[in-house]
């Protein structure tokens, strides 16, 4: 059985991929339970599994990157120099 593949996963939208990363953990903590009970039949499955996860992961983590990477509203001059302190203000705190 061949490893996944990551544009199977990129394929799905957040809600999904959120679904499907929560039933892939569980499905790894009964490959556990199967293997500290002894009947686990098929231990290449972990390998799977865990290349499942790493790959939904990083797929989440590009998203979220390309959120705080997106255009956000950039301060005009205006904005910029309100915000910072004049030397007049600097005089006054010390």
């Amino acid at each position: 059985m061949p490893l996944p593949k990551i544009e199977e996963v990129r394929k799905l939208n957040d809600q999904e991929l959120a679904d499907e990363i929560l039933a892939a953990k569980r499905e790894l903590f009964e490959l556990r339970l199967q293997q500290a009970t002894r009947r686990l039949e098929k231990p290449h499955q972990f390998k799977h599994l865990r290349h499942r996860i790493a790959q939904m992961l990083t797929v989440e983590r590009e998203r979220q990157l390309a959120v705080v990477q997106s255009p956000i509203d950039t301060p005009t001059t205006n904005e910029t120099n309100e915000t910072q302190p004049t030397n007049e203000n600097q005089q006054e705190q010390e």
